[in-house]
């Protein structure tokens, strides 16, 4: 029998909150998170980017970087505005964000940038 792992996440502890599914994986290279954006885009989804105060992190409402890039489609360009939310708030958690027009739902939604937690 297989034994699962915990992972030691605790409310006492900011700097061990998980956020998402990718969060309980070593953190992205640039490749990768290049990769994920590509994925976004030919999926014909429109990127969103989001940032928080990691102490708010748990919230259901993040900052909206500007509006969701509709029809986006060059991948530089959203790789840019993640760098520029980033260097415009670098102690907040920044996400990017996929919203699929058909569910009208996010169908992407991960960490790309995590802040400094307190």
């Amino acid at each position: 029998m297989m034994t699962v792992q915990d992972y030691p996440s605790r409310l006492s502890d900011p700097a061990s909150r998980k956020l998402g599914t990718f969060s309980y994986l070593p953190e992205m290279t640039k490749d990768q998170i290049r990769k994920q954006v590509e994925w976004i885009v030919q999926n014909g989804w429109n990127p969103g980017i989001e940032h928080i105060e990691p102490k708010f992190a748990k919230s259901n409402y993040w900052y909206m970087w500007k509006l969701p890039m509709f029809g986006e489609t060059d991948v530089d360009a959203i790789l840019a505005e993640l760098d520029d939310c980033h260097d415009a708030n670098p102690g907040h958690h920044v996400r990017l964000l996929g919203y699929n027009n058909f569910t009208q739902s996010q169908g992407a939604n991960m960490v790309v940038y995590r802040g400094t937690a307190v």
